[in-house]
């Protein structure tokens, strides 16, 4: 177990190098820079001292290296359109962006896995093509047209939910208000989540539901309900727990389009404030954590295998 952690730290490392590579040099391609993305009109001669005084003038190698002493120390420098460090601030935005991201991922376990559980007993009945037919077309719809739909039903029309931002807690934690706060954003997101799990559940139930050793239970009288939960889902669970790791990219990208609808303060909409003020360190740290979470997520998820199935050992 330890040299499988050893080797897959390590594997970590190096695609995050590769992640850090990758992205500064393609970042540093893009035309323009900090002092291109401001508002107010400059002179050329006004461009260059920016630049110069930002240090972006020196070659993308050593600005490459510089950063990444930087990085190694445990410092992303500081932001190049308002200078503040970036490390608190990504901390502040990422708080944002858990709170959303395990709110969907709950939301679309708690919904995805039994919907298709229960398909999957039901295979070919009504119920089954009315929930693939709705799993289609939730696939089908962008996420920022489902999150307008949500703020004109809730927010504007009925006013029952608030359209942005998050729960203030100044005056003290009110789990209500949190709620409140969530549940149209992470509803969105866990719609982006949903069909792909909810169809994948059912599928991986299928292929185990006629082995053999299902029919032998069967044939010694036990109930169908207890084949499906006792005996097939302890098989078809692995493959489902390997998709919820792989669902979090799409938790991460979502998050930028969700965050952007919903005015919250989180990760995504950090990256997308970056990415249009040409804030290249701030771009840098977001991708770079954004790279390490995965990674420990799929870390995670593979040392679960072990857990759900003995017969999967890491050596």
């Amino acid at each position: 177990m330890l040299g499988f952690l050893g080797r897959r730290l390590g594997q970590g490392l190096v695609v995050l190098l590769l992640i850090s590579l990758v992205t500064f040099f393609l970042i540093n391609l893009a035309p323009g820079g900090p002092s291109a993305a401001s508002k107010f009109e400059s002179t050329a001669e006004e461009r260059a001292a920016i630049t110069k005084q930002l240090g972006l003038d020196q070659p993308v190698t050593v600005r490459y290296g510089l950063w990444a002493a930087q990085v190694v120390q445990g410092r992303f420098g500081n932001s190049l359109n308002g200078g503040q460090p970036i490390g608190p601030m990504v901390v502040q935005r990422l708080a944002t962006t858990a709170q959303l991201g395990l709110a969907a991922l709950l939301l679309s376990i708690l919904i995805g896995i039994p919907l298709g559980i229960l398909t999957a007993m039901r295979k070919n009945s009504v119920l089954d093509h009315l929930v693939n037919a709705l799993s289609t077309l939730g696939m089908s719809i962008p996420d920022f047209w489902t999150g307008i739909v949500l703020i004109l039903l809730f927010s504007v029309t009925w006013h029952v939910l608030p359209a942005s931002g998050m729960a203030d807690f100044s005056s003290g934690f009110s789990l209500v208000e949190w709620l409140r706060h969530l549940a149209l954003p992470a509803s969105v997101l866990a719609f982006v989540m949903l069909p792909n799990l909810l169809r994948f559940t059912r599928s991986s139930l299928l292929e185990v539901m006629n082995a053999d050793y299902l029919r032998t239970a069967r044939a010694k009288g036990v109930t169908e309900f207890w084949v499906i939960f006792k005996h097939a889902l302890r098989n078809a669970f692995v493959p489902i727990v390997a998709m919820i790791g792989l669902l979090l990219p799409a938790l991460l990208s979502g998050s930028v389009i969700v965050e952007s609808v919903f005015g919250l303060p989180g990760m995504g909409r950090l990256a997308v404030d970056a990415a249009l003020g040409r804030d290249y360190n701030t771009i840098m740290a977001v991708t770079l954590v954004a790279g390490a979470i995965v990674i420990f997520t799929n870390l995670l998820v593979d040392l679960a295998y072990s857990v759900i199935d003995p017969r999967i050992r890491r050596d």
